[in-house]
């Protein structure tokens, strides 16, 4: 009897010994827990810190009537011939003003899916005033779906010493009646991320963004809807490329149309570059 107490008082101590061994790696979890997530992580946490007076700038364009358009998802710091540059590089054509021959042109596109790269977009708002630039890159051979990009100069927001645009890129993936006007108008894929995205890769061919981040826009949402009543989703991440001061060498655009680039459409784009560097 004597020698069966004496097993069990060994045995005591060794689990004791694990208790304390287990309690302490459960104090030093949450002590780890607590420096990272309280600590670590909110010091490496940039966002506004890049720029701060993105905060409290608008996060969504307007329509003409004051309703709520197509979100802020990107922006580029650079000036007008270095955002322009990068752009006509990368592939993309500026849209033509809206006038009663391209509005003409743009039917004509596609309803009979005539070739028109440089075809007018419709005006969105921001600060009181429409697009400084807008941009797109055509899909087969009709206006009736395309990638496009309107931005919108700021010198008051800029971190850096040249401006800062802000602007919408999504894609037009059909032409419709509206469902909150029934005026006929293009609308676009609800994955705006996606876009955003796209539009970061094409320009990167063209080695003309030194950095990236990221500040919060729209915030994220997955039943927002903009002027033309779309739907659209969303990260609500703004994502500013900064743009390099250098002057850009030709490279190969990422994507190009089906159709050979008609002469006078390189003409001209080469020609508003050349004015806008002069500038």
């Amino acid at each position: 009897m004597q020698q069966a107490s004496n097993s069990n008082d060994d045995t005591r101590p060794k689990d004791r010994h694990w208790f304390w061994y287990a309690f302490g790696m459960l104090v030093g979890l949450f002590g780890l827990y607590g420096l990272v997530s309280y600590v670590v992580l909110p010091a490496l946490w940039h966002h506004y810190e890049h720029n701060p007076k993105l905060e409290h700038s608008p996060k969504t364009t307007q329509t003409a009537e004051g309703i709520s358009g197509d979100p802020l998802n990107i922006g580029f710091v650079g000036t007008t011939a270095e955002v322009v540059q990068m752009l006509l590089a990368a592939g993309w054509y500026p849209a033509d003003p809206i006038t009663l021959r391209s509005s003409a042109g743009i039917a004509k596109s596609v309803l009979l899916k005539h070739s028109y790269p440089t075809a007018p977009v419709s005006s969105l708002y921001l600060w009181r005033r429409k697009q400084d630039l807008a941009f797109e890159l055509p899909v087969g051979n009709s206006a009736k779906q395309r990638h496009h990009l309107r931005l919108w100069e700021s010198k008051d927001l800029t971190s850096d010493r040249r401006p800062l645009w802000l602007g919408s890129a999504t894609f037009d993936q059909s032409v419709e009646l509206s469902h909150n006007t029934g005026q006929i108008t293009h609308h676009i894929d609800p994955n705006i991320d996606l876009e955003r995205d796209s539009l970061i890769k094409s320009i990167a061919y063209t080695h003309q963004i030194v950095s990236l981040y990221q500040v919060t826009g729209v915030g994220a949402t997955w039943q927002a809807h903009n002027g033309g009543g779309d739907k659209y989703y969303t990260d609500g991440e703004l994502t500013i490329c900064v743009l390099s001061t250098n002057s850009i060498a030709q490279t190969k655009p990422y994507s190009q149309s089906p159709n050979p680039q008609p002469v006078e459409i390189k003409n001209q784009v080469w020609s508003l570059l050349r004015h806008l560097l002069k500038s």
